[in-house]
């Protein structure tokens, strides 16, 4: 997937006492007034203040003149205080676990600042001894190895050159994105992070994020759909909601390499005659496009009234759906990309068509966490991306309050069939009931599938909105435990939703872990509730009860 890069009208660099600093401008800057109309910066105005510190505090911040950095997001707070979140290189190469967020006072003046990594970023050389095809090779060797069992065809792999200071002391790595087609088509990635002086893989992990008028959905009932008229027809774009739109893939699947799409599958624009969509059976393959676009609105409706984001992107651009792709696929996933959500329609057996209303919350949640903390997809940090998707996409199934799928603490129960012999895919009230998740943070959490260390923080969540013990809530039972048997009394999931999103958005980077979610999490309850509050000690308690200390 690629990388995401803020909108930017053009860059300067600041230069003292040895330290380069370039800065990316919004587009908007050299228009912007220097505070709204509330008194509060500009998000031009934060990252004017931001550049000043990091020229006045580039050694805290590990900044040096081989480095240069990069705005990826800004956000104003309501009472002015202002975070920058920064990418940074060495020496022009991408530095994975360099990101950092500075924190500015309502009159801009430098706060603090949280950083991925605090090693010195500083390397003998940045020539590789292992050469980029044999980077290659070895990632290939390593998507085959994941997806053993399975005829890959079409693999490629593009190796490029970073520095690695996610895992210890940085080093020159190859990072190495192998993609390819399993037997029915379908999509297959692995992103493969090799040390660049000696061969060893670092670490690897899947590229693609999975999960998992008015309409007739196929789980939601029927719903309301805002629509565009195009002469005497309907077309499935939402001009309210960044113009949104649902296609139809048509089982086909994309052909893409090296992060390039050569071919994508089609979406085929939805249409219809009365606008009145879908009959909520599979027989109409509108009814699918009903419930991907519901989904889509109530996400986006969700993050812009209750978490203030003006989208996915916070920039109030649309994203666009793709329903009905590949062969009896048992997938959904979010591509950057493409600024894209993609549904399989499942194999009938084990999987539904996956466009279920905490499904789409999910995945589009990727698309948030890529903007902002860009949890890496690999240990502790990727089963907290894995745990951001599910708890957000939750608060996004309780938002929409819909009658045919209430609220709950179910990942994907909508989708689930009979042949996968369990109700939902997970259970965040005791995730170990799916057979593999953890219940407990544990020193060995990071070394599970990220769908499964996920359940450590997905268990804090529930525990948090809802407490421990036995309970019934919209018709299903409940029963959380909890590691040191503490009772945990719960706050509402609507603020977990809103202390979750503040510590993903202000305090957490790409190499968060376990402990240092607490601390975000309990300076976002800080943030919104106070030291001392309720909230902030139920934070510290439901945390304590996963074993997270």
């Amino acid at each position: 997937m690629s990388r995401i890069r803020p909108h930017v009208r053009g860059s300067r660099r600041l230069a003292t006492a040895g330290v380069a600093v370039t800065t990316a401008t919004l587009l908007a800057a050299a228009l912007s007034p220097a505070a709204h109309a509330d008194g509060r910066p500009t998000p031009a105005t934060a990252i004017e203040n931001a550049a000043s510190a990091l020229v006045a505090h580039a050694a805290s911040l590990g900044l040096t003149s081989a480095q240069d950095t990069s705005v990826r997001d800004v956000i104003v707070d309501k009472n002015g205080i202002q975070h920058v979140r920064y990418d940074r290189t060495y020496h022009q190469l991408p530095v994975l676990g360099g990101d950092f967020v500075v924190h500015l006072t309502p009159n801009g003046t430098y706060h603090g600042a949280d950083r991925a990594t605090r090693n010195l970023i500083s390397l003998p050389s940045i020539t590789p001894k292992l050469s980029a095809p044999r980077a290659a090779d070895l990632a290939v060797n390593a998507l085959r190895a994941a997806n053993l069992g399975e005829t890959l065809r079409r693999i490629k792999a593009r190796p490029e050159l970073v520095v690695d200071a996610l895992h210890g002391t940085p080093k020159l790595a190859w990072r190495t994105n192998a993609v390819g087609q399993d037997s029915l088509g379908n999509p297959v990635a692995r992103t493969v992070l090799t040390d660049a002086r000696t061969g060893a893989q670092i670490d690897a992990w899947d590229s693609i994020e999975t999960a998992t008028g008015d309409g007739k959905s196929l789980y939601s009932g029927t719903v309301p759909l805002e629509t565009t008229q195009s002469g005497s027809s309907y077309q499935l774009k939402d001009p309210t909601r960044g113009n949104t739109y649902t296609g139809d893939a048509e089982n086909k699947t994309d052909l893409c390499f090296f992060g390039i799409c050569f071919s994508r599958a089609p979406a085929t624009l939805f249409t219809d005659a009365d606008n009145h969509w879908g009959t909520g059976s599979n027989s109409d393959r509108s009814s699918a496009a009903v419930d991907a676009q519901y989904g889509t609105n109530e996400t986006w409706d969700y993050y812009k009234n209750v978490q203030g984001r003006n989208g996915i992107g916070n920039d109030g651009k649309g994203s666009y759906n793709r329903v009905h792709y590949g062969s009896s696929y048992n997938n959904a996933f979010w591509d950057d990309s493409c600024f894209c959500m993609t549904y399989g329609d499942g194999d009938g057996t084990t999987f539904g068509p996956l466009v279920a209303l905490d499904v789409a919350g999910h995945e589009m949640t990727h698309g948030v966490t890529s903007k902002t903390a860009a949890l890496t997809y690999s240990g502790e940090s990727g089963g907290l991306n894995e745990a951001t998707s599910d708890i957000l996409g939750t608060m996004v199934e309780w938002y929409a309050n819909n009658p045919s799928d209430p609220g709950d603490y179910l990942i994907g129960e909508k989708i689930v069939k009979s042949g996968f012999g369990k109700p939902a895919l997970r259970f965040m009230d005791k995730p170990s009931k799916d057979g593999n998740s953890a219940d407990y943070w544990s020193s060995s959490v990071g070394n599970l599938d990220v769908h499964y260390s996920s359940g450590v923080a997905n268990h804090f969540a529930y525990l948090l909105a809802e407490g421990s013990g036995a309970k019934t809530i919209n018709g299903v039972s409940y029963d959380s435990p909890t590691y040191n048997g503490s009772t945990v009394t719960g706050i509402g999931h609507d603020k977990v939703g809103k202390i979750w999103y503040r510590a993903l958005t202000v305090y957490m980077t790409s190499s968060t872990n376990y402990k240092a979610a607490r601390t975000a999490t309990l300076s976002a309850a800080k943030d919104l509730y106070g030291a001392g509050s309720a909230e902030y000690n139920a934070v510290g308690a439901a945390w304590s009860a996963v074993n997270v200390n």
